[in-house]
């Protein structure tokens, strides 16, 4: 049986009974009701206990419901069955969109937040050369030094950095529950910003131009097989050039898997009163409790 005619039998029973064969139009010339059938075509992923015959059926349901890891899949051979050899082929797939697509336009617009750019030109030199995500570029920098507010308490940055699916899926919670936890405290904010391709260590960048006390970066965060959804948050007080990483407290998982983004941005305006009170983050805040 060749190809054409096994296609043809999957879109036959997807029409529920509408023969292809009595449509005098050939299948590949009738192209715009092809599409408006896969568009409809969703793959539902769920766990099943692919183990034949387990000792204890149950507890594998169990302990797969507590982990989004790959548990009692079973095998055939020495390989994987073909219906979780899909599954992982999909994680991987979103994974690797995550990194290498752009936070959509429409996106930013939604957004609404001043755009600004790390000295990396594309996503492969943002990859292979970090210093490039580190610091601002200098069209960027001017208009930074130009336009945002400067000597407030906090500046926030939104950052695609590793997962451009993870800012998607997760900042419109994120970002105003952070906003909104920030003013109840009558905390000064300087206005939030988005930077294409940047690193942690550009907040330092960013807070030797604005002089803010803290400086939070909402980060794509490395995706996984596990999800490509996930944010961290990145905050540091006062750095300068003495800064290490000890010195930056760091709050991850932020995804409805993880922690929910609503509750990460109320969570975060209180460390952030808290680093603000006590005039120290990472290490030094955690000497401090």
């Amino acid at each position: 049986m060749d190809i054409q005619t096994i296609v043809k039998q999957v879109i036959e029973e997807l029409q529920k009974g509408e023969p292809l064969q009595n449509n005098k139009q050939s299948f590949y010339e009738n192209t715009e009701d092809y599409e408006s059938i896969v568009r409809e075509i969703i793959y539902q992923k769920e766990k099943r206990v692919g183990v034949e015959d387990p000792a204890d059926r149950e507890e594998i349901k169990r302990v797969q419901s507590i982990t989004p890891a790959r548990i009692g899949i079973g095998r055939t051979g020495t390989r994987m069955k073909t219906r979780d050899y899909l599954d992982f082929r999909i994680d991987h797939a979103a994974a690797q969109d995550a990194v290498f697509k752009d936070v959509s336009q429409e996106f930013l617009r939604e957004l609404n937040l001043p755009i600004l750019e790390s000295k990396s030109k594309s996503m492969d030199e943002y990859l292979m050369d970090l210093d490039s995500g580190r610091k601002l570029h200098e069209s960027s920098r001017q208009w930074a030094d130009k336009h945002l507010p400067k000597n407030k308490q906090v500046q926030i940055i939104v950052s695609d950095g590793l997962s451009s699916t993870g800012v998607e899926a997760n900042m419109r919670d994120l970002l105003p529950a952070l906003v909104q936890g920030l003013k109840s405290k009558n905390i000064t904010l300087g206005d939030p910003v988005f930077i294409k391709r940047s690193r942690v260590w550009i907040q330092d960048d960013l807070a030797s131009i604005v002089n803010c006390d803290v400086i939070i970066s909402l980060i794509g965060e490395r995706p996984g097989l596990a999800t490509s959804k996930s944010i961290s948050a990145y905050l540091i007080y006062r750095p300068d050039l003495e800064t290490v990483e000890a010195d930056r407290t760091v709050i991850s998982n932020i995804h409805d898997g993880g922690v929910p983004p609503v509750e990460a941005g109320a969570h975060l305006a209180d460390l952030i009163e808290e680093i603000l009170k006590r005039k120290a983050s990472g290490v030094k805040l955690a000497q401090h409790k």
